[in-house]
């Protein structure tokens, strides 16, 4: 039968229960339905580093195969994988609703301010999770393939590893009001506003300058550091100001990109730091970090040594990619990362608590 009709007999099938059931015995199918949902039993999970160990045993290694491809063909990708795991997490936490096209049920993210025209590499997100598809249909959630990959490109540069603890399920929704609402941190934000934003997502000061050191690698558009370069302020070495204006004019050259890093941008470094204490950050959100306030002696402390900055960074990216996570019965697993399960998908079983209300 195809899977069309045996979905649709299904329904009829539900549909001839209700009408037969006793009230008695679908308010105890319904009793245990929230008692699964309200309850530690094993309708709850917790993420673990051998979730997939049974299920999908050779994920991880698929996974580490395409963002290999991906960032041999185009070096900048790994910081652009960084970035959108680091864009998914900030907003309704790591779920990959970033990843989420426009359709007549969502408002994509992508479409908001801090993403449009900057936030990049969902085909490379997408291109992995097909793979995994071919070796385990509907197992490895894409919000997992993002933490995975992150992980993966931050090695490929030069950059710490670390174990990824496993089990996220992908959200039904996206937030573009979120995003665009000061869940993300402005490129012009104060050091007060950052610490502010990541505590709210339950990192520290110092996770914050830790993570910042991603930008160590990748590259920024002209108009996000136009003003910086321009304002002849006392918090930008004039050399470097000259150097920045020759590729991003006061008028034009809006997509313009600069290296983050000027000295070394295509590795995985402490020089980031370096540059901050000899006031050449890129980004007024960078320079703050080392401007007078409290955030100066960690600063220091990581352009003086390295090994301390990787680990801290591969610690706060691990608690980072733990953020309102969801896991066990919740969500879903979305089988191609820009759209939810359509109709067919999803799982009609009257007695699971995956038969999900948008899949009506």
């Amino acid at each position: 039968m195809p899977f069309y009709l045996h979905s649709i007999f299904q329904l009829l099938i539900i549909n001839i229960f209700f009408q037969m059931a006793s009230p008695n015995i679908i308010t105890a199918i319904f009793f245990l339905l929230i008692l699964c949902v309200t309850n530690n039993t094993p309708c709850d999970a917790q993420l673990s580093s051998t979730f997939y160990d049974a299920s999908c045993p050779n994920a991880l290694r698929t996974i580490r195969t395409s963002i290999r491809t991906a960032i041999s063909r185009e070096r900048r990708m790994a910081a652009s994988i960084l970035r959108l795991h680091f864009h998914d997490c900030f907003v309704q936490g790591c779920d990959a609703s970033i990843l989420l096209d426009d359709s007549p049920s969502i408002i994509s993210e992508k479409n908001a301010l801090p993403n449009k025209g900057s936030v990049r590499g969902y085909e490379v997100i997408e291109a992995a999770k097909s793979e995994v598809e071919k070796l385990c249909p509907g197992v490895v959630s894409c919000a997992d393939v993002l933490t995975v990959a992150a992980r993966d490109a931050s090695e490929m540069v030069g950059g710490p590893s670390w174990s990824v603890k496993l089990g996220r399920r992908d959200s039904t929704s996206a937030s573009l009001l979120l995003a665009e609402s000061g869940a993300l941190p402005s490129f012009k934000a104060s050091l007060d506003s950052l610490i502010s934003t990541f505590d709210d997502n339950g990192l520290s000061a110092r996770d914050m300058v830790a993570l910042s050191g991603a930008h160590t690698i990748g590259q920024a558009q002209c108009f996000l550091f136009r003003d910086r370069i321009y304002n002849n302020g006392s918090d930008i070495d004039a050399g470097f100001a000259s150097t920045r204006r020759r590729g991003c004019p006061v008028n034009d050259g809006n997509g313009n990109l600069a290296p983050l890093d000027l000295v070394t941008p295509n590795s995985f470094d402490y020089t980031y730091f370096k540059n901050l204490i000899q006031k050449k950050g890129l980004l007024e959100s960078d320079q703050v970090l080392f401007s007078g306030g409290s955030t100066d002696s960690i600063v220091r402390e990581y352009s003086n040594n390295p090994s301390k900055f990787k680990s801290d960074f591969a610690a706060a990216m691990v608690k980072m990619s733990e953020i309102r996570t969801l896991t066990g019965q919740e969500g879903v697993i979305r089988r191609i990362c820009g759209a939810l399960p359509s109709y067919f998908e999803c799982h009609l079983n009257l007695f699971s608590i995956t038969w999900k209300l948008h899949c009506l």
